[in-house]
């Protein structure tokens, strides 16, 4: 480093500054720490040569005291001086004179002058080095900047989950041209991981095996960022046993405990984990440790959503036993339609509420009324009608499920407007609630009720089918009947009937 910046300076002020205080045109030379010629005042001087030959023949720039030193050959005389600064010997500034016995007067100002000219070429490079160290340092805040940046852009983008730690790792992985990253959460049994392969890993599984392991176990003691290089490195003997791979490793931390681990895992063949490496590292393990935290709220929200979801439709459900089921089944016809409509994210999560409670205004129907199991008078059928009008009251003082409301409050609208609660028709009907109308009605038709027995799969798509444009979108149907076409493992698994003649005449 210290030759880099002794090459780097401009000596030609020097080289004045001699001249002027001398009065002399002197044969001028600055050295490395080396003895090497970095630069010579005089460009038709062989004082380069010179020196160097003065070098090879063990010539070692011996000081006796401080100040300016002597050395005479070859009838000349080189009067030098050392160049010292904080760091230690940076080189040697020389001069060649004429060989004289006795030391003329003005060697004592060329002394003076070599000593001043010492002392700002060891500024100089002080200032330089420090210039070079704030400049690495900013390129070490930009790579950190730059993968925040990239960090938040993706969290921005992406729904929370497995999915979330992914992108990010593959993201990281490339960002430090990583071969492995992993993100390790041993008490989730959460292990997710990104490669961007210099080389072949036949054992991957054994490395995550590992990680999982004794690399989690370690770090949670040590409580601090692990680095692991060197072949030799003792650590091995209990980290990574056998396994030929460098290693850089951060804790996640919560409210003061280890949670998880942050890995980065490279060929030994690829250059060391650096300490700026282990900065990275440790930022990223900052932004995990937030999003982790996160994603549990958000997993714990979720989990308190579907428990509250499922209270309500065993509210519904325990109304009527011959509905049990209706509402889980509908919501998961439903959410194959939607899939294959290539729903967006929102759109879907929308239908997955709508769906999971388009019924739940039965609660508020009464029980003469919905389990009846003859046929309903006009007047019974009001308050059947009263339902979805129900759910929205009912759903719609959760700003969560606003987006669902739509689908719930209008699926039993018909295509044609004859349906309720508002008689909307065609594409005013909101799609969603279109999607439920489709399940709905499946298996309404499939089910058993008190004073019926569920029709077959044929059956169904046979009426679903008459109803097109009249009951049903009939784009939707279309959608439902490929979705139906691949024989899906639901048909069987909700006990659905088929009737083999009635889909040999179909095919007819």
């Amino acid at each position: 480093m210290q030759l880099e910046l002794l090459n780097d300076l401009d000596y030609t002020r020097y080289a004045r500054w001699l001249r002027r205080i001398t009065g002399v045109e002197h044969d001028f030379a600055v050295c490395h720490a080396d003895g090497a010629p970095a630069w010579a005042a005089l460009p038709a001087s062989d004082i380069g040569a010179w020196i160097g030959a003065q070098c090879a023949g063990g010539f070692a720039w011996p000081a006796i005291g401080d100040g300016m030193q002597r050395h005479d050959a070859d009838g000349v005389t080189m009067l030098y001086m050392a160049i010292h600064a904080k760091s230690g010997l940076l080189g040697y500034l020389a001069v060649r004179v004429a060989n004289l016995a006795e030391a003329p007067v003005a060697w004592d100002v060329l002394a003076e002058t070599l000593e001043d000219i010492g002392a700002g070429i060891a500024d100089e490079v002080a200032a330089k080095r420090e210039l070079d160290n704030m400049a690495l340092e900013l390129s070490e805040r930009y790579e950190e900047l730059h993968l925040v940046y990239a960090i938040d852009k993706q969290v921005q983008q992406l729904e929370p989950g497995a999915d979330l730690f992914q992108k990010l790792l593959q993201s990281w992985a490339e960002h430090m041209d990583a071969d492995v990253a992993a993100f390790v959460k041993p008490g989730e049994g959460l292990c997710v991981h990104a490669t961007n392969l210099s080389a072949p890993i036949h054992n991957l599984d054994l490395v995550l095996v590992e990680m999982r392991g004794d690399l989690y176990r370690f770090t949670h003691s040590a409580r601090a960022p692990i680095v692991i290089n060197d072949v030799d490195d003792p650590r091995r003997a209990y980290i990574f046993t056998d396994l030929p791979f460098k290693l850089l490793c951060c804790p996640v931390i919560h409210d003061r405990s280890v949670v998880a681990i942050l890995v980065l895992a490279n060929h030994l063949e690829k250059p060391d984990f650096s300490n700026s490496d282990r900065k990275l590292g440790e930022l990223l393990a900052n932004q995990l440790s937030g999003l982790s935290k996160m994603y549990g709220m958000l997993a714990e929200t979720q989990k308190f959503n579907d428990q509250m979801a499922n209270a309500l439709i065993e509210a519904v459900e325990a109304k009527d036993p011959y509905t049990r089921g209706h509402s889980e089944r509908v919501h998961y016809i439903t959410m194959q339609i939607g899939a294959a409509m290539h729903l967006g994210t929102r759109d879907t999560e929308d239908l997955y509420w709508g769906s999971l409670l388009h019924d739940v205004g039965k609660i508020g129907i009464p029980d003469a009324v919905l389990c009846k199991p003859g046929r309903l008078t006009a007047d019974e059928f009001t308050f059947i009608k009263v339902h979805p009008e129900r759910s929205y009251e009912i759903l719609r003082h959760i700003d969560r499920l606003k987006g669902a409301v739509p689908g719930a409050r209008h699926h039993q609208e018909k295509y044609d407007g004859t349906g309720y609660p508002h008689g909307l028709k065609g594409n005013d009907i909101p799609l969603h609630a279109r999607i439920i109308a489709v399940a709905d009605t499946y298996d309404s038709i499939t089910s058993s009720r008190a004073y019926r027995a569920g029709r077959s799969h044929e059956v169904a798509m046979a009426e679903i089918r008459r109803v097109a444009g009249s009951q049903l979108d009939p784009a939707i149907i279309r959608v439902f009947e490929e979705v139906c076409a691949a024989e899906p493992e639901w048909i069987a698994r909700f006990n659905i009937a088929r009737d083999v003649e009635a889909s040999v005449k179909a095919a007819a």
